[in-house]
């Protein structure tokens, strides 16, 4: 499989197969992300793995937070008030996945279920959880990212999915008290890693790109 290849494939799964992913698999997918880009070369995430049963009481106790509602986010996972095309991007992205699923706008209920399903990290055997310290600035976070998106096409080479779930960073108490972080490190965002569901209609979703012409300005070609 080539870079281009896997950068088609990778897609935000929603439904896994509940079988295990070998430990050892899981580690040469993290080592081999060591590679990626990093300014200056701080190499600034750090990445805490769940699976078995630290992963079950995990999903247990981020279930009775949220319902609690007593935890405060790490940060604005969207900017307040989204401006155009932001808005509209964020507006489809989410109509098309209910009309996926079959949930009307109308049905806040079941809406509101499915969006639980980020607590069971929909199903995958893997939950990955990235932090920063809490000096780092706008670069690292950057830094950040692009190991977590060069885990993401490793994952796809090797026949594996990934959600990235920046849900996680709402509950950053229960993500402590199951991972061990240090307090000054601060709690990114999770991921789900597993084999993908793919008689499950939500992994038939491919979100929506912008035309190139609206996001790239070429000059002297």
């Amino acid at each position: 499989m080539d870079v281009a290849e896997a950068v088609e494939k990778r897609l935000s799964v929603r439904a896994f197969k509940p079988d295990p992913v070998p430990a050892e698999t899981v580690r040469a997918i993290l080592q081999a992300a060591q590679r990626a880009p990093s300014g200056g070369n701080l190499q600034p995430w750090k990445v805490y793995a769940l699976a078995g049963e630290p992963l079950a009481a995990l999903k247990r106790a981020g279930a009775e937070a949220a319902m609690a509602r007593t935890e405060t986010p790490q940060y604005d996972i969207y900017p307040p008030n989204l401006w155009e095309p932001l808005r509209t991007r964020r507006f489809e992205c989410g109509e098309d996945l209910y009309g996926v699923l079959g949930i009307p706008r109308e049905d806040k209920a079941a809406r509101l279920r499915w969006f639980g399903r980020n607590l069971e990290f929909f199903g995958a055997s893997v939950g990955l959880f990235f932090t920063l310290d809490r000096r780092a600035g706008p670069p690292q976070w950057s830094d950040c990212g692009m190991f977590m998106q060069t885990i993401m096409l490793l994952a796809v080479e090797r026949g594996l999915a990934t959600c990235a779930q920046e849900f996680w960073a709402t509950l950053p108490k229960t993500v402590q008290a199951a991972t061990g972080h240090p307090d000054e490190e601060m709690l990114f965002s999770g991921m789900a890693l597993g084999w993908p569901d793919e008689t499950d209609p939500v992994n038939t979703l491919r979100t929506r790109r912008a035309a190139l012409e609206e996001v790239a300005t070429f000059i002297g070609f």
